[in-house]
């Protein structure tokens, strides 16, 4: 697995084994890295470069060699996930240029090779996208209004949004499972963030794991068995952090 881990002051990238063994800090330079993705093949790893107070889109080498820029500094690109061909990249434009405050955000593909960017979803507030295991959709987080955030899914090309959660808490964070039949999320339906679990469709919502803090950023195995997400303090968003894991033949503890 690849994750982040703070070294001083940096975000720097890691990957390890599964089971937690094996760790190797596979980026070393004076810059920020975000959002690691794997591509399917196994071969890149994309993620956000933050450095001189742009953000870039980026692929490397699992090993952290062979950084290649796919985007624009101009563009401040975030969350980064892979196409099932691994030929393509998804991304949004940064939400929060003026924070607290939400400014709208796009979506859209960046073709590896060419760097050819399309446009797939604009008009309001649209982050985290991911498509599904087969091509066909795209699952994505949409603002409405200032105290809210639903989960979307549409069409591969963008089309026929329509919303699944249909909460009024905050939804991010969304994961299809391998087989394409479930999508995993995080959400504060019950306190701070925890992990859901729901049919491609919207329904049968269930809690993954009871847990306190923040928990957010769910990532299934390849065999769809279990969900890892990482799990933060409360009172802390960036800090005191850990990665967990919640096998989902087990009932929520």
């Amino acid at each position: 697995m690849v994750f982040i881990r703070i070294i001083e002051g940096r975000e720097q990238i890691f990957v390890m084994n599964a089971d937690g063994t094996g760790e190797v800090q596979i980026t070393r330079d004076n810059a920020d890295h975000e959002d690691p993705a794997w591509s399917p093949d196994g071969r890149k790893i994309a993620f956000i470069l933050i450095k001189d107070g742009g953000k870039i889109a980026a692929t490397m080498n699992p090993d952290g060699t062979d950084v290649e820029a796919i985007t624009p500094a101009s563009q401040s690109a975030i969350h980064p996930s892979w196409t099932p061909s691994s030929e393509r990249i998804l991304c949004c434009t940064d939400d929060d240029l003026r924070p607290p405050v939400k400014n709208e955000s796009q979506i859209y593909a960046v073709d590896v090779a060419t760097k050819r960017v399309t446009t797939l979803i604009s008009g309001g507030v649209n982050t985290f996208p991911v498509m599904s295991p087969d091509g066909s959709r795209i699952v994505f987080r949409r603002m409405v209004g200032e105290s809210n955030s639903e989960l979307l899914v549409a069409d591969a090309d963008g089309s026929n949004p329509r919303n699944l959660t249909n909460h009024r808490a905050f939804e991010g964070w969304p994961a299809w499972s391998p087989d394409g039949t479930q999508i995993a999320f995080a959400g504060n339906r019950n306190s701070s963030y925890q992990i859901f679990v729901m049919k491609a469709d919207g329904t049968d919502v269930r809690l993954v794991a009871n847990t306190e803090g923040r928990a957010t950023a769910p990532k299934w195995s390849p065999d769809g068995s279990k969900i890892y997400f990482t799990n933060c303090r409360r009172v802390d968003f960036g800090r005191g952090c850990e990665i967990m894991v919640a096998p989902l033949n087990d009932q929520p503890r």
